[in-house]
């Protein structure tokens, strides 16, 4: 596993839990408001000098058992690491529970973990409408592959969220209703506002952003969409 940053305390990207996060690198999409540029592009990664030893990371998970309840495991897209399941297993012995950040691209490696009963929480970044827009994702994305990590995730027995991080320019109303019918039954949907500033494609530095007045509307307007829907700011 290509580990590129260790977070060693969140209390907000896990609910209810103290964890850690562990960011993977490396991603199979080229989302243009990305901000984690460092982590996804290859040329980015060739240039890190300080990827973390999967065994430093246990010596760091050994030395917290007790005070620390998950681990959360983001990128990048941590299921194009090829030993995922493999160190995930390796985590959960010491007694964690695990969090996964996906963008649900690669069903078939959600499912092998769902099989393997090996994550807790699931967070799946809905990034559009279906089909997938290029000029948002960078690169074709199959709407079947989305489509079916969605079951995948509702039906896995795990807690999950959906996430959406949003922008006036590219998701509007009518947008976000197509999404929410997608996700029609979640247990919870949540709305992230996109930021501008230092993004993968500058074309996205100066988008309008929400503001919390207009993300509360949205909110009420997706509310029959999933049991719970949120906002973030």
């Amino acid at each position: 596993m290509l580990i590129t940053a260790l977070t060693k305390l969140t209390l907000l990207d896990f609910p209810d839990r103290l964890a850690c996060i562990i960011f993977t690198g490396g991603c199979n999409l080229r989302c243009g408001y990305c901000h984690n540029a460092e982590f996804v592009l290859p040329e980015k990664l060739r240039a890190l000098s300080n990827t973390i030893p999967f065994e430093t990371i246990k010596n760091f998970l050994y030395a917290r058992q007790g005070k620390l309840d998950g681990v959360v495991i983001c990128g990048g897209e941590p299921t194009i690491q090829p030993d995922l399941l493999e160190k995930i297993a390796e985590i959960k012995e010491m007694g964690f529970q695990v969090k996964v950040d996906t963008n649900g691209s690669r069903p078939t490696v959600i499912k092998k973990l769902i099989q393997s009963q090996l994550v807790d929480f699931w967070a799946m970044d809905i990034k559009d409408s279906l089909p997938y827009r290029k000029e948002l994702l960078g690169v074709p994305v199959e709407e079947t592959a989305i489509r079916e990590s969605i079951q995948l995730i509702k039906d896995s027995g795990a807690e999950y969220e959906f996430r959406t991080t949003i922008f006036p320019n590219y998701h509007d109303l009518k947008t976000l209703q197509q999404i929410g019918h997608e996700l029609s039954g979640a247990k919870k949907w949540a709305l992230q506002k996109g930021r501008s500033g230092k993004t993968l494609i500058q074309n996205f530095n100066n988008n309008n952003e929400y503001s919390e007045s207009d993300l509360k509307t949205l909110q009420q307007n997706l509310l029959p969409y999933a049991t719970k829907v949120i906002y973030r700011t």
